[in-house]
């Protein structure tokens, strides 16, 4: 069987994803824009291929800040998250293939969080849905990566998980400031000190009084 052809992504209002709520502690939406040196920046620090950044829309779902991160050596992982629910789907985006052969013999699951069981495939327009234990997953390629959403059964439906597929899509300017972890200004820098002496071996002051 040649390998499945990708599915047509449907056109995703940009404003929509653009604007997401990040889910930390409370919630935060885009930025006034930054600039591509910035992204790529922010990209870097990630530690991920700024074309491995994917985002997707899923009524109801909010990209989890937290849990956004590398995936591999330079893959992309993020985790949606149902706010009435708990219940999840994490995308993860990364260099591969599968085809009819590769199917049932790569783990099902995105990141750690994969399943040592048999996986089931099932060719699902340009995509392969499968299954195995209490988990689904939908896998698509897509220019040389393989983007996959996967989630448990119990948790979201197969037609929610599909439409997850089906909207996911490489992230434009905006969603990449929506959802890459901003850099951190004073990395690397010494923490300063309230008890440092000006002068001397920098030990802190810890000398007592006549009476101590």
């Amino acid at each position: 069987m040649k390998p499945a052809a990708r599915l047509p992504r449907p056109l995703v209002p940009v404003t929509a994803v653009a604007t997401l709520a990040l889910v930390a502690c409370g919630s935060e939406t885009a930025g006034a824009g930054a600039d591509r040196a910035e992204l790529e920046a922010r990209a870097r620090a990630a530690q991920v291929a700024i074309e491995n950044v994917y985002v997707t829309e899923v009524p109801g779902y909010e990209v989890a800040k937290q849990s956004v991160g590398v995936l591999g050596a330079d893959g992309f992982s993020a985790t949606y998250v149902e706010q009435g629910t708990g219940a999840q789907i994490r995308l993860g985006v990364d260099k591969g293939s599968m085809d009819a052969a590769l199917c049932p013999k790569t783990p099902l699951g995105v990141g750690s969080g994969g399943t040592d069981g048999a996986v089931e495939c099932v060719a699902d327009g340009g995509s392969w849905y499968r299954t195995s234990g209490t988990r689904h997953e939908y896998a698509t390629e897509v220019d040389g990566r393989l983007v996959r959403l996967d989630a448990d059964t119990a948790t979201v439906d197969r037609a929610t998980l599909r439409k997850a597929a089906e909207a996911a899509h490489a992230a434009n300017d905006a969603e990449l400031d929506a959802v890459l972890p901003p850099t951190r200004d004073d990395a690397g820098e010494p923490v300063e000190r309230g008890d440092l002496p000006p002068a001397g071996d920098g030990a802190p002051n810890n000398e007592v009084g006549t009476s101590g």
